[in-house]
This record gives structure tokens, sequence and C-alpha cells, in this order.
């Protein structure tokens, strides 16, 4: 009896001191020593880095809105947004930080919303617990665990219709050593759009669930609409800058290949990883639901063109912005063009954009023309002969103030719907190329020629589909 009490009485203290001997559990690195409201900022701007040393409580109030606003010229679309544009708020946090939710849907609103990002460790990324009725706010918190560059979106059935109408964004989660400091930082978030209409048919357009489940959609564009980052919109920088892009895909469906013409990123963290970036990378690919970021240095000055490099998205569906660089030029990394010597490859030929278009609106007043020839010439002319008209030095000549254009409307029909090749004296300045012809309507060349005319200083003529009918080189074939 003796031996079995000194048995359990040396088994308990034998217990008692292996509890003793453990370590004691580690002071939390991230101790929540302050509080404050999360600055929420538009694409393509991004909040300032955060400087703090110290974890924080961080307060974000993010309001969903259901609003109709531009897609493409003259095509409009009602967007399902956090806070009123494509993509949604940037949100910038520290790792660490205990961030108190509030998802508001305004009340004027017609479907409930909820918000999944990416950035939340925790079920549905806090979907389940903000699923929220128009004119209702759902309150959660979340712990920032891991650092990193994180997409949120909508996650309310049918997500895929949800994400398609514009409901995502970005989150950065900082890591607790900071980042570096760059000159320009910017957001740039890609998202594809499926319409009932044809790309550039005018108009309110409807979301189609047959091309999204088919995944063809008529517009792929930055920042929620096409020319959403080009002329005055165009992102701005100095020669010499820093500049650092943190782009999305929202999708729901396209993976982009993410490229800025005539830069190499100096380094990719590539899906929004904060650790070792990639260095001297060319184009890198973020999918749907995925982001990235890039920084390099413009080192000369000029425009510098981002694209989707799958093209047709870019130049025919609208992934395309600008970046335009100001400052002396440096000669020495770059020169520019030196000599233009005659070169004739054997083999050229007529191209033809044999894309059979759909029957557009018809316009009942000049102006209206002038409007659709607007969309019609930013998607199909636009990057040859620029937004201003003032075409490319010795590539492709000038539409603004152009003589080509003076006297008869015959010869510019002809070369709209037949495509121009060999000499082309404009302006007195001579070019040598090849015009493809386009496969436009009678009404789509009517309107996108009066437009022309009626521009950068021409001489203000209509142009009729009767005109077009008369002096048209190819028919063109109509979809059934």
């Amino acid at each position: 009896m003796k031996k079995t009490r000194l048995f359990v009485l040396g088994a308990a203290l034998c217990m008692a001191g292996l509890t003793q001997a453990a370590p004691a559990p580690k002071a939390s690195s991230s101790k929540i020593s302050s509080q404050e409201i999360a600055i929420l900022t538009d694409a393509p701007a991004v909040p300032p880095r955060i400087t703090r040393k110290h974890a924080a409580k961080v307060i974000v109030n993010l309001e969903v809105k259901e609003v109709e606003g531009r897609l493409a010229d003259g095509v409009s679309y009602t967007f399902w947004t956090f806070g009123g544009k494509v993509p949604g708020k940037f949100i910038r946090i520290r790792e660490g930080d205990e961030v108190e939710f509030h998802l508001n849907n305004h009340p004027d609103n017609k479907m409930p919303h909820n918000i999944d990002l990416h950035a939340v460790t925790g079920p549905g990324g806090g979907a389940a617990a903000s699923l929220t009725a128009p004119g209702h706010s759902s309150v959660f918190s979340f712990k920032a665990l891991n650092p990193g560059l994180y997409v949120y979106h909508c996650a309310t059935a049918p997500v895929a219709m949800h994400v398609a109408n514009g409901m995502y964004g970005l989150i950065l989660v900082e890591p607790k050593a900071g980042m570096s400091k760059v000159d320009h930082e910017f957001y740039v978030m890609q998202g594809d759009f499926y319409t009932q209409g044809k790309n550039g048919e005018q108009g309110l357009q409807a979301f189609s669930m047959t091309k999204a489940i088919e995944e063809e959609p008529e517009y792929v564009v930055f920042n929620g609409a096409a020319g959403s980052l080009t002329g005055d919109n165009a992102l701005k920088a100095k020669k010499g800058d820093t500049v650092r892009l943190f782009v999305g895909v929202g999708g729901p469906n396209l993976t982009s290949s993410f490229h800025v013409i005539g830069e190499i990123f100096d380094k990719v963290n590539h899906e929004g990883s904060t650790a070792s970036p990639a260095k001297n990378v060319q184009t890198t690919m973020i999918p749907a639901g995925g982001a990235a970021y890039m920084e390099f240095k413009v080192n000369v000055p000029g425009t510098y063109i981002m694209v989707d490099h799958s093209l047709t998205r870019a130049f025919n569906k609208g992934a395309l912005g600008m970046l335009k660089v100001s400052g002396d030029e440096d000669k020495t990394i770059y020169s520019g063009k030196m000599t233009d010597e005659v070169y004739l490859p054997e083999g050229t030929s007529m191209r033809n954009t044999g894309v059979a278009q759909a029957q557009a609106p018809t316009a009942k007043t000049k102006a209206d023309r002038i409007k659709m020839g607007e969309g019609i010439y930013n998607t199909n002319c636009a990057a040859c002969h620029q937004t201003t008209g003032a075409g490319v030095p010795q590539a492709f000549p000038p539409l603004a103030k152009s003589d080509y254009l003076s006297g008869s409307t015959a010869p510019a029909i002809k070369a709209v719907t037949g495509g121009l090749q060999g000499k082309l004296v404009v302006n007195g300045n001579e070019y040598n190329g090849v015009m493809p012809s386009w496969s436009l309507n009678d009404e789509e060349v009517a309107n996108v020629l009066t437009y022309i005319y009626n521009s950068w200083g021409n001489g203000g003529d209509e142009v009729t589909p009767e005109d077009v009918k008369k002096h048209r080189i190819n028919p063109v074939k109509h979809e059934e």
C-alpha cells in the first residue's frame, strides 16, 4: 500500500516536473497596439506604403453598389461593384493586422452580395460571414496571417455572374519588414465581360451567361472599360523613375499574359508572393483569381503600351493601357529610327480582316453617326492612326487635316472597303504600306468615315450608307 502511494506520488511529482519544464508559449509578435480606418483607393491609385512597425486593428468599410457605366465607346453596362467602380477599392494592410470588415450593401441594389478575400484564412474567405441583403451591413473579422497580394471577389451564386459583372479587387498584405520605396505605384486589374450584343454594339448591354459558360467574352479590359488607361487616363512617370505595378485578374475565366511593350520587368513577384522575385522578365502569366506585382525603372521617355499578350484581346477587345514617360532622350539606350531604306520582300499581298460583323444600329442624325463612328474608329483604326488622328511618321498616314480626305469621299470609302497597298502621298509625305480592308457593313463604314471627316480639322462631310453602297469595293457578309 505504501509502495502504491509512493508510486502515485512519484508519478504526480514527475508530471508536475514535466509540466514545469515545458517551455512557456512565445509572446505574440503581432500585438495590436493601435486602431485605424483603412485608406481605400480607386484604380489606378494605390494607398500609401505602411510605415508603422507594429500590428494594428484596421477597420475596412466597403460598399457594394450596382451602377450603370461605360464599358466601351457608346457601350454601357450595369456593373456590380465594390465601391462604385471596377475593379473594387484597393485595400492595403500589414501582416499581423486584425481586420474588422464592414460590407455594406446599398439599399438601391437589387441583389444580395458577399465577399471572398483570398487573404483570409477561414471558411469561404469571409463569404459565409458576409452574405448581405440590400440595405444591410455585415461585419466579420480576420487576422492577416500571410503577406502577399491577393484577389477578393463576390462569391454569391451564381458566382461567375457576380464576378463577370465586375465584383473583384485587390488586397495587399505587406510583410512585417515593409516594402521598398518606389516613385510610383499603380493598380491595374484585368477582367473579361460577356455581353449579349457583339463587340462594339451600341447602347446598354446585358450579361450573357451562354457566352460566359463558353468562355467567349466580347470585351477583355483593364480597369473596367476599354480605354480606361489610354489618352488622358494613361499612367504617367518621368525618365529615371521606378514603377511598381500591382496587377490582378478578376476573370472570371481568362488568364492574362501581362506585358509592357518596350520594358523589361526588373523584378516580378509571381502569384502575389512576397518571396524572392524573379528578375528580368518579359511577360508574366497571371491566372484568373490571381495577382502579381512587378517593378521596373523607366530609362527613356515615350509611351509604353501595357497589354495582355494574347494580342487580339489587346487590340480588338480592349486589354490595352498606356504608361507615358516624360524626359530627355538617351540615345545611348535607345536611338530611335536612324535610317529608312526601301525593302521589298517577295510575297507581299493584301490582308483582309474577313470577320463578319453584326448589323449596326441605324444613325438618325449626323450627330448620331459621329458618335457611333467614334467607337468603331477606336476599335479598328486607332492602333495605327492614333486616337488623335496623327498617324505614325513614315508608317501610317495622318487622318488629321489630311489632304487625302479633301474633295470626293469615294477614295476613302474604297480604302476602307477594299484596302490600300503601294505608294500613297498624304500631306506631302510618301507612305508605302498595306492597309487591310475591313468587313464593316455600309452603316458602320458611313459612321466611322463621318467621324473622321468631322474630327481633327477635316472638312465636316457626312458619309451615308448609300454613298458607301455606291463606292464599295468588297461586299460584306452578315451573320445569319
